[in-house]
């Protein structure tokens, strides 16, 4: 009921403070009595707010106000003592003037001299109510900030979840894609060899049938000249020796070999034999193998990488991804996916019309978040080209003189060795070499701030056939 009422509904019109033995007039408003008292010593008999002339007779108390009022007084008393109880010390009773500095808490002079506080550093207890209050004060901010981070680390969050859903998307239809090219490359492959079966087939049907007109014709040429001798027979001795030459050289003109019918059927053995490994071969002509890919979620925004994720060009406009931590979020620079951290590696990369670039390797810990040069003591091993000059990436760049423009350029890694050379392919030309003692995996790494294109060369598929 306290709580529910305010202050100044329990305060006098004319002491202003809370009600003392409180009295109600006939006008409904209530007044300490002393303070009515005073009022009605002056010689005017009226309500000190309304002024309405009050009756000769003396007010009544305001039994309800007064306990309002009492209660409101009690429970101040209680504070009070409370506040002073809190100020004290409970095993001594004397005032907390110190604050143990070890044991967090604060304490009386008593307290500090006692073998449970004789060996602790103290401080007054105002200078440690400042520090306490700055340190809070600090712990504060750092709460605030830290829900402010994960505020925008959960709105990244949602935002990751619809990129993952469209990433998922896109990676499936580029699988289709490739899975719908070497589907026709089979088709294609499978039609042709029907239609060479079906081919032989119509061959061996024709030629067969030419054997039959021939069996045809030699049946009743041979049935003819059987005819003609058992004629020939029936007649009498001396006739048949009259036409035995003709009959001899007509018999003799009919050829009696005998019949050629190999290679007639369909050479079965040439289409099955290892069909699956020739198709295999034949689709080797179709697949490119790319000895480095490129890792879309390292790359930077404004970067757009082809399907394949061998190429790479700058758009001002940068593109609609999330703010991962592999991600590269102040310059344009991607890694490839694979970590290499022993061996030979080499790939080629064709730089064409793109006159700003940087090739090389980067350590896997190089920082995504900050833009720092690319030099060895960062963790990169990169040659640039940029306004018509080589440089080889070192502290300082070192300027490099070539007889010409290479328009593909091959990175060779040797972990092993410790060495990061950069060739000119056409004629296997050394630009540049790094030498340094690696500790730890590299990437293939690649920058550019042109629309050209830099592209990695995929390498044909060369296959072996080892017999035991």
């Amino acid at each position: 009921m306290i709580m529910s009422l305010p202050e100044e509904d329990l305060t006098c019109p004319v002491c202003c403070d809370i009600f003392m033995d409180p009295v109600l007039l006939k006008c409904s408003h209530s007044f300490c009595r002393s303070c009515l008292k005073c009022c009605w010593d002056t010689g005017l008999r009226q309500c000190p707010v309304c002024r309405k002339r009050a009756s000769k007779s003396s007010p009544p108390s305001n039994l309800a106000l007064k306990n309002v009022c009492e209660a409101l007084m009690q429970d101040r008393r209680q504070s009070s003592g409370l506040a002073e109880e809190m100020m004290n010390c409970n095993l001594h009773g004397e005032k907390l003037k110190l604050f143990c500095l070890l044991d967090k808490q604060p304490i009386c002079v008593v307290c500090q001299s006692s073998k449970l506080h004789k060996t602790h550093d103290c401080s007054p207890i105002e200078e440690a109510r400042l520090d306490c209050k700055d340190e809070l004060v600090s712990s504060l901010k750092s709460f605030q900030d830290k829900v402010n981070s994960l505020k925008i680390i959960q709105k990244t969050s949602v935002d990751m979840l619809k990129f993952i859903t469209n990433q998922a998307l896109e990676t499936q239809r580029l699988i289709k894609r490739q899975f719908e090219q070497l589907h026709q490359v089979l088709y294609q492959e499978e039609s042709a060899r029907l239609a060479a079966v079906k081919k032989e087939e119509e061959e061996k049907f024709a030629a067969m049938k030419d054997k039959i007109k021939e069996f045809s014709a030699e049946v009743l040429s041979l049935t003819e000249a059987i005819s003609v001798i058992q004629q020939q027979l029936k007649e009498d001795d001396m006739i048949l020796l009259k036409n035995f030459k003709d009959t001899q050289n007509r018999c003799k003109s009919i050829n009696l070999e005998s019949v050629n019918m190999s290679g007639l059927l369909i050479n079965v053995s040439e289409h099955l034999c290892n069909l699956k490994h020739r198709v295999w071969e034949k689709m080797l002509n179709h697949i490119d193998f790319t000895p480095v890919i490129l890792d879309p979620n390292t790359a930077h925004p404004c970067l757009i990488l082809s399907d394949d994720l061998a190429s790479l060009h700058y758009l001002k406009q940068p593109g609609c991804c999330p703010d991962n931590p592999e991600r590269f979020h102040l310059s344009a620079e991607v890694v490839a996916m694979t970590a290499l951290g022993s061996g030979s590696h080499q790939w080629v990369v064709e730089t064409g019309s793109n006159q700003d670039w940087l090739l090389g390797v980067a350590s896997s810990s190089v920082s995504r978040s900050a833009e720092i040069s690319a030099r060895p003591e960062n963790g990169f091993w990169t040659l640039c080209f940029r306004e018509g000059e080589f440089r080889a990436m070192t502290s300082p760049p070192t300027l490099l003189t070539l007889s010409r423009t290479p328009k593909k350029v091959k990175v060779q890694l040797d972990y092993n060795k410790g060495t990061v050379s950069f060739f000119d392919p056409s004629d296997n030309t050394l630009i540049y070499a790094f030498i340094h003692t690696f500790t730890e995996t590299l990437l293939p790494y690649f920058y550019t701030q042109s629309t050209h294109p830099l592209r990695i060369i995929p390498e044909k598929v060369l296959v072996t056939i080892s017999q035991q």
